[in-house]
């Protein structure tokens, strides 16, 4: 562990064969190998910190957390686990995390916990950090200095145990428009998100998935392009079918008034001869039929703006035109695959076959910075009990052999 005194300076090389997984993990190996505790600080102080939880607990009080703290057989040492994200371990079906600041441990700390923060253990950038009252320890005033960080908005890349190249990348490319508004790895297959409780509750309140069921019909419909709105849907397959028929340039004024003519074909009824027999559809009312029509009309005004955005953010080319809205749904697979996997799910166990994961290689047992799966049952373990998932006062924790 590194109380002190600091490392010498001659270990600044990375160890060999050892890549710092994400650029978090490389700014604490420096600091460290420098011995300069307040970048070391900073650097913490500015990333999200990991820690396992009681799944069980978890589950029946998803507003609750229950940190779980491990001790060591031999020597009685206790120890509270952190990791940064490139050095999180693989997802197990009952080894689950937590996500937190550096400060909501400076603020939270009781006399009961362990008086050691363990960061990154069994690594490279590992520190071992004294736990006590708020503002009484360096790493703590550093922590309330900077505050909650802001990690969104953000390219986060895992450099080691993620793919870079390829098609597996390629895969997971698909999701990064989301990862980069998140603040995860775009890379990583290994996903534990925001944190067990945080993952369940986004997946029940966005999407509505509580079971491996409702999970595998939400991945078959984004796989199958089902999910995304069939109105952009309309707009942009009758430009591409307008362009087909004309060869080339759409004018706006031509699409618009292409829209208002195919509704209002579609709102006079028609009668359609099928394999299944015949079908009739009635009239629409007109007023209906009008403000479908101007909807579209607004929309195609939207799809040219963007198009203008991204033309001047350099993501399409000059003359090129969106075709097509499919990317949602895919990028949203990508991530729903992920969400799969995530530790304790129960909705994709492993290994999966290639239809429900951008690919079939298996993931690692281990994190990518570390060189044996994390010791956490190399000694005892106890879990607390509730205490606040903010930063405020917390509920009283039993002593570590309680």
């Amino acid at each position: 562990m590194s109380f002190g005194p600091p490392p010498d300076v001659s270990q600044a090389p990375f160890p060999p064969g050892w890549t710092p997984p994400t650029a978090v993990e490389k700014a604490l190996f420096e600091a460290r190998a420098r011995g300069d505790w307040a970048a070391f600080h900073d650097a913490l102080a500015r990333t999200v910190l990991y820690f396992e939880v009681g799944r069980d607990e978890t589950d029946a009080d998803p507003d609750g957390i229950f940190p779980r703290f491990h001790r060591n057989l031999r020597t009685g040492a206790r120890w509270w686990k952190v990791f940064t994200m490139g050095m999180l371990p693989a997802p197990q079906p009952d080894l689950v995390f937590a996500r937190r600041s550096l400060r909501w441990f400076a603020r939270a700390w009781q006399p009961t916990d362990p008086p050691t923060l363990l960061v990154n253990p069994d690594s490279p950038c590992e520190v071992a950090l004294p736990l006590g009252p708020a503002h009484s320890t360096e790493w703590s005033r550093v922590a309330e200095h900077v505050g909650e960080p802001s990690i969104a908005m953000q390219l986060r890349s895992l450099h080691a145990g993620g793919p870079l190249h390829g098609p597996v990348a390629h895969g997971l490319a698909c999701g990064a428009l989301l990862c980069v508004n998140n603040g995860s790895l775009w890379n990583a297959m290994a996903w534990h998100g925001t944190g067990y409780g945080s993952e369940r509750r986004r997946l029940r309140e966005w999407w509505g998935i509580t079971s491996r069921e409702e999970w595998q019909y939400y991945l078959r419909s984004l796989l199958a392009c089902d999910a995304s709105s069939s109105v952009w849907e309309f707009a942009l397959g009758l430009r591409r079918t307008i362009a087909r028929d004309f060869g080339g340039h759409v004018d706006i004024g031509y699409w618009r008034q292409a829209v208002a003519n195919v509704l209002r074909a579609e709102a006079g009824g028609s009668t359609v001869l099928s394999a299944d027999g015949v079908t009739k559809s009635e009239p629409r009312p007109e007023s209906e039929t009008e403000a479908k029509i101007e909807g579209v009309q607004r929309l195609i005004g939207r799809i040219t703006r963007y198009e203008a955005r991204m033309r001047a953010d350099g993501v399409l080319d000059e003359g090129r035109y969106v075709t097509s809205v499919e990317a949602w749904d895919l990028g949203r697979a990508s991530k729903m695959a992920r969400w799969g996997s995530a530790p304790g799910s129960g909705r994709c166990r492993r290994p999966r076959p290639r239809s429900s994961r951008p690919d079939a290689a298996p993931l690692s047992p281990t994190a990518p910075g570390r060189t044996s799966p994390p010791p956490t049952s190399s000694g005892a373990v106890s879990t607390s009990t509730r205490r606040s998932s903010g930063t405020g006062t917390r509920t009283w924790s039993p002593p570590i052999g309680s």
